[in-house]
């Protein structure tokens, strides 16, 4: 098992290859694996986030993307694994059957009922704890969910959680600018080694400069070069590169994202983006996710056409 020893750049959620009857595609998976690992500012590998459509996938199936994943970047990357659930019994089970099929850390997503009844600080406290007491030699990281819903950390919970010693990221989308610049400053006061990644897909260099460490995103599992080199120009000061970067990224955003954030038909616009881009084989996603248009293909197409990125 690799530990984590760096979570300062590029961590792309890797997405999920299916076969055509709706399998996990093993050898596409490793190969995509493999092909994020070749990219320098990559520091660590995802498994189960939203881009790897997770809720489709069974337990079972989530311990096996883990496995096959950590075990095809043994030796190269860490791997973390995403814990999506609902209960701290669930949740026990969720992170020590990441650890056995190698994760190095865990991303922890907020249970979704809270989504709908909410939560008390208690709840997080308990639950991270839970997980920790399950897997108590992984690292946490921890989720943050967009300001809008009823499972958005406080800025004073997000500092208590950074004072946990085996909390050692944070993956934010607050998708609120005010709310993201607020918790950076909570998170740093509380514990300034803790690593703080946006994940905001939708707009990077926006939420790269907020003086933060790198980003955990799945948008780099489809363009993992055009996001380092955003992300070095970001580091290095250079806003007329970052700008020039980010003009490339935005076609590519809009035909991805459209107007709005992150959710299942994105993904599948993203996997049908790396079937155009020659990185993927299929873009078959699980049902009920549907698979793009032919407007939706077009705008993929001459969005990877301007990038330069268009293979099919």
């Amino acid at each position: 098992m690799a530990s984590i020893s760096n979570y300062r750049g590029i961590i792309p959620a890797i997405s999920c290859p299916f076969t055509k009857d709706h399998r996990i595609d093993e050898p596409a998976l490793r190969r995509l694996a493999s092909w994020l690992a070749e990219h320098e500012r990559v520091v660590a590998v995802m498994t189960n986030g939203h881009t790897g459509e997770v809720f489709s996938l069974t337990p079972a199936e989530r311990a096996e993307v883990t496995r096959i994943v950590a075990d095809e970047l043994r030796g190269k990357l860490p791997v973390i694994s995403s814990i999506v659930c609902e209960g701290l019994a669930e949740a026990a089970e969720h992170a020590r059957a990441a650890r056995a099929a190698g994760a190095a850390a865990l991303d922890v997503m907020p249970p979704h009922h809270w989504l709908r009844f909410g939560f008390t600080p208690r709840h997080a406290l308990d639950y991270f704890k839970a997980i920790h007491e399950a897997a108590p030699d992984l690292d946490l990281v921890c989720h943050v969910y967009p300001a809008w819903t009823r499972a958005s950390y406080s800025s004073s919970l997000l500092a208590d959680l950074a004072r946990l010693p085996y909390v050692q990221a944070f993956k934010v989308g607050q998708r609120d600018m005010n709310k993201y610049a607020r918790d950076i400053q909570a998170l740093r006061e509380a514990d300034a080694s803790k690593a703080i990644l946006t994940c905001h897909d939708e707009y990077l260099l926006a939420s790269m400069v907020q003086d933060i460490d790198g980003a955990l995103v799945g948008f780099a599992t489809f363009i993992p070069q055009l996001i380092s080199d955003l992300w070095d120009a970001v580091k290095a000061g250079d806003l007329k590169r970052a700008q020039a970067v980010q003009a490339v990224i935005t076609p590519l955003k809009d035909a991805v994202y459209g107007g709005g954030e992150p959710t299942g038909e994105a993904h599948a616009r993203m996997k049908a983006g790396m079937y155009l881009a020659g990185v993927l084989e299929s873009a078959t996603v699980r049902p009920p996710t549907e698979a793009p248009n032919e407007a939706e293909m077009k705008a993929l197409r001459d969005a990877l056409a301007q990038a330069d990125l268009l293979a099919r």
